[in-house]
């Protein structure tokens, strides 16, 4: 694949999915990339913000350079997930993708209310998955240029 900064860089991405299928998944896409990317994956909201505020065993976690947030988790939905993020100074300029199974208008409109950066919808066909995985790769890694990089 080819970058328009001209160059490949290691980027650590958080997903945020409590379906380990889905998980198991989006790190095979991500790997197929060939992209040397970090993901760390969190099974619900408040295991997100523990893991972005560096709290009990997330002590020494990274910053991610990009959080893939699925909407419907336990203990914390997506939706406050991304309100806190977005609220917060320290973690308002990661870039948040809402990657979900929800089509709703409600949620289309309610993320980006909330400042996601990208609303995208899981395809059902696992060919396309895989494929729409990559895409968010390669153009949020590779093309945009991200806060403090």
């Amino acid at each position: 694949m080819s970058t328009l900064n001209n160059e490949f860089r290691t980027a650590v991405i958080l997903l945020v999915e409590d379906n380990p299928g889905d998980a198991r998944l989006t790190q095979e896409a991500m790997r197929d990339t060939k992209m040397a990317n970090l993901m760390h994956v969190v099974e619900d909201g408040v295991e997100a913000m523990q893991f972005l505020r560096r709290q009990g065993r997330y002590g020494e976690a990274p910053r991610p350079d990009l959080i893939l947030l699925d909407l419907n988790q336990p203990k914390m939905d997506g939706c406050a997930v991304l309100a806190e993020i977005k609220t917060d100074p320290e973690l308002k300029r990661i870039p948040v993708v809402v990657l979900t199974t929800s089509r709703a208008e409600e949620d289309v409109l309610t993320a980006y209310d909330l400042h996601a950066n990208a609303y995208v919808t899981k395809p059902v066909d696992l060919a396309q998955f895989m494929k729409i995985v990559a895409l968010i790769d390669e153009f949020w890694i590779n093309v945009v240029t991200l806060p403090g990089k």
